[in-house]
């Protein structure tokens, strides 16, 4: 019993408590998210996960700049594997609908699956506590609506 007690805070530290696969406490998943998020993703999301300016207002090519990732953005309105499928395939259908343009390319061909689950961890660690517990509740109603 005093074994198994011991052993609760190091596997809390494991996982959110939603079965995500992109762990913001997972030390070693932010760290490889935040070398693959530097490399891929920073030149159009910011160096702070800021974003482009006025990225609610289309741009001179009638494409949305590139939101930030941080708390004053929408990333974390969304599911995990809603996150995951923008980056891996980009916004197209089923994230994005049919004929919309973006500058946000696919990954899938330039990352990994655990790559991209790492990114996504190292986006998540950035945001505060409120938004991480509020992001947890977004995945939490989407898998019940599974």
């Amino acid at each position: 019993m005093l074994i198994a007690a011991s052993l609760l805070p190091a596997l809390s530290a494991c996982n959110t408590g939603t079965g995500s696969r992109a762990d913001p406490r997972n030390v070693g998943q932010v760290a490889s998210g935040r070398i693959m998020y530097e490399r891929h993703c920073a030149s159009c999301h910011g160096a702070n996960l800021e974003g482009q300016p006025d990225w609610k207002s289309r741009n001179a090519k009638g494409r949305m700049p590139a939101p930030p990732h941080d708390d004053s953005g929408h990333t974390w309105h969304h599911a995990d594997d809603v996150l995951f499928g923008i980056v891996k395939i980009g916004v197209n259908p089923p994230y994005g609908p049919p004929g919309y343009q973006s500058d946000m390319p696919a990954f899938g061909d330039t990352l990994t699956d655990p790559q991209i689950w790492d990114v996504l961890a190292y986006i998540k660690s950035r945001w505060s506590p409120r938004m991480q517990d509020a992001q947890i509740q977004i995945q939490m109603q989407r898998k019940r609506s599974e």
